[in-house]
């Protein structure tokens, strides 16, 4: 039987690990709490551990799920192409059957938007509402600020930042942040012990993403009107230099009658910064 690796804190991570066989591997997650199902899917370089804080004070009135997507945090680490958006979002469909989740209400950012929406176009009639924070889901191939780098990323040097220097965790979360002082050394840490080297295929693999599905993100973003804009909530964190205020105003034209909580102060990992501010006005449109 599986077990979390001892780096695991529980004082920050006070959850049971659980692990599901989806396809050919074993995906991790956390089950915790009773009700309404709150469906977390993360990005890069997370995993479930970002949401902790989420989880911990959620718990007591929703039943609070966070999955690792393949390649990150406690799950499985296979070689081979298993790392596309796509894919990733097969698999969620797999695991939200296996578990039998019913009604859910989601919460994701960053590359687990578009993997989480994927479900919820798929199955609308699965899911309640829709938390969302600094994501995208639109083809960015005209974006010079997402081509530029997506160039360097897919050449060798790319290769080696990721599975060499661990670059994503090392570098760009750090950046990412609005006040850098709330990543401390002990979460940081649970990031890099997270992805030892020999293990880095899954962030790679979401940044060759950024050269290579473009198409499948827009027909996501061109099918969105099956959805009431108002049973949306995106938080923003406008001190995010990954993906800008720029991509908010896209949001807002493209579901005006969502809510919007913006954040001056923050950055990209907002359930990070601002697990508070995230908590209050989650449980605030559940109700609602």
């Amino acid at each position: 039987m599986k077990t979390a690796p001892a780096w695991v804190d529980r004082t920050l991570y006070p959850f049971t690990s659980h692990w599901l066989k989806v396809e050919e591997n074993e995906l991790h997650y956390i089950d915790e709490g009773q009700g309404e199902v709150l469906l977390f899917v993360h990005g890069t370089p997370e995993w479930s551990f970002g949401f902790r804080d989420l989880v911990k004070a959620l718990r007591d009135s929703y039943r609070c799920v966070a999955v690792d997507l393949l390649g990150f945090g406690l799950s499985d680490k296979p070689p081979g192409e298993f790392y596309t958006c796509a894919a990733h979002s097969g698999r969620l469909e797999k695991f939200i059957q296996q578990l039998a989740l019913k009604n859910i209400n989601i919460v994701a950012n960053d590359f687990g938007g578009s993997i989480a929406m994927s479900y919820a176009l798929q199955h609308p009639e699965n899911v309640n509402r829709i938390v969302l924070f600094n994501t995208w889901m639109r083809s960015l191939k005209a974006e010079p600020h997402y081509t530029r780098p997506a160039r360097v990323l897919r050449s060798i040097v790319g290769k080696f930042l990721y599975h060499t220097l661990n670059t994503p965790v090392n570098t760009i979360m750090p950046a990412a942040y609005g006040d850098k002082k709330k990543l401390t050394k002990k979460v940081h840490q649970h990031y890099k012990d997270a992805l030892p080297k020999g293990d880095r295929k899954g962030p790679y693999a979401f940044a060759l993403e950024m050269s290579y599905a473009h198409d499948w993100w827009q027909q996501l973003w061109d099918n969105m009107d099956r959805f009431d804009a108002n049973r949306f909530l995106i938080f923003w964190g406008l001190k995010d230099s990954f993906v800008p205020p720029a991509e908010l105003a896209q949001w807002k034209t493209k579901l005006p009658g969502a809510t919007f909580v913006e954040f001056d102060d923050a950055g990209h990992f907002v359930q990070e910064e601002k697990p508070q501010e995230m908590v209050r006005g989650i449980r605030e449109f559940l109700v609602r």
